[in-house]
């Protein structure tokens, strides 16, 4: 008998197979890293944006912080909402006086924006006292 040599079509549709296999798990590999690469940038961003305003804030004081939510200049697809609330129960006031006097605010800055269609969100908040 002569020995034949050459491929046959069992070898070439298992190579296919095969290669369509790697082809494929290369490809999800990719796409998920590539998601949370996005991810990471996303809330890194996001994460910066809140430092940034709430350093703002302490800057310039209790009296000029109130911001409704808005579109941020500069960050295309992050949203920014600014909240101050009445944070003296907090502290054990014994003068009554001083717990009138609105002397301690907490400022809440959250941060939103789009990742897969979902909203997700960034929230620090901070302590102001005023001083006098």
């Amino acid at each position: 008998m002569k020995s034949e040599k050459g491929y046959t079509g069992v070898d070439i549709a298992i190579s296919i197979v095969v290669i369509t296999i790697f082809i494929s798990l290369i490809t999800v590999i990719t796409y998920r890293f590539n998601s949370s690469t996005k991810e990471i940038e996303l809330k890194s961003e996001a994460l910066d944006i809140a430092i940034n305003k709430i350093e703002e804030i302490k800057s310039k004081g209790i009296e000029q912080v109130n911001e409704e939510g808005r579109e941020l200049n500069g960050h295309q697809g992050f949203y920014q909402k600014v909240e101050v609330t009445d944070a003296t129960d907090i502290i054990n006031f014994e003068d009554n006086q001083l717990r009138k006097d609105n002397l301690v605010k907490k400022a809440i800055v959250t941060i939103s924006y789009k990742f897969k269609n979902k909203e997700e969100k960034i929230e620090l908040s901070t302590i102001l006292v005023k001083e006098f």
